[in-house]
């Protein structure tokens, strides 16, 4: 994405991430941002923290969470992911924003087809969200793998699918602290590839009810 803006610039080890959605996924990568040495808001419409087990973070409506901090985290549900950012555009601007979503159509609350078939939710945030660095990652495995990618006995692959360079090596960075080997990470391109990540949902859902619900990810290693 070429603009004028400033190039956003931070140290990693003092970084604020916001992440909105306190489920597994959310909850998992909040407790490894904490646990490397980030500063983490969570973002949560849930009435009550009291089951958080993880290390100490802090909570936050979804607005207030990404007004502090300098990355935003993406693991709400695809299928509403877009109406919910847009309506956090004034918040989002300037912002990096991590897009870990698989936009799905639910069927007896398991994943369906794609809703954006054509597309990506990638895409379509980076369109409604033009003052935001959309950086999409994470999204072609199960949500253990993004805070353990060593549990598999294949190295994982972690794609990165973004408009701006910049923004990608700041997530570049970011997984390498907790835990991720450079070298396990690739950067595929502009954010039309997201495209392609998120096509492999659709694999990734088959393969969970072929082998059950087990540590899963798609590797590009040869």
């Amino acid at each position: 994405m070429t603009s004028g803006r400033t190039t956003m610039t931070m140290t990693m080890t003092m970084t604020t991430i916001a992440v909105l959605g306190s489920g597994r996924v959310g909850s998992g990568l909040a407790g490894a941002f904490a646990k490397a040495g980030h500063t983490v808001v969570v973002g949560t419409r849930a009435q009550s923290t009291s089951d958080w087990a993880g290390p100490g973070v802090t909570f936050a409506d979804h607005a207030a969470a990404v007004r502090q901090s300098d990355i935003v985290v993406n693991a709400t549900p695809g299928d509403s992911s877009l109406a919910r950012l847009t309506a956090l555009r004034g918040e989002l601007a300037g912002k990096i924003l991590i897009d870990l979503a698989n936009a799905t159509k639910r069927v007896d609350g398991r994943p369906g087809e794609l809703c954006y078939p054509t597309g990506s939710l990638g895409e379509l945030l980076q369109e409604a969200l033009p003052d935001t660095r959309v950086v999409k990652a994470l999204n072609t495995m199960l949500f253990s793998v993004m805070t353990d990618p060593h549990s598999l006995s294949v190295p994982p692959t972690a794609f990165l699918s973004a408009d701006d360079a910049s923004a990608k090596a700041v997530v570049r960075d970011l997984l390498i602290s907790i835990g991720w080997p450079g070298e396990w990470i690739e950067d595929l391109g502009s954010i039309t590839t997201a495209r392609a990540t998120e096509a492999t949902m659709l694999l990734v859902t088959a393969l969970v009810q072929s082998r059950g619900f087990r540590p899963i990810a798609i590797t590009a290693a040869g």
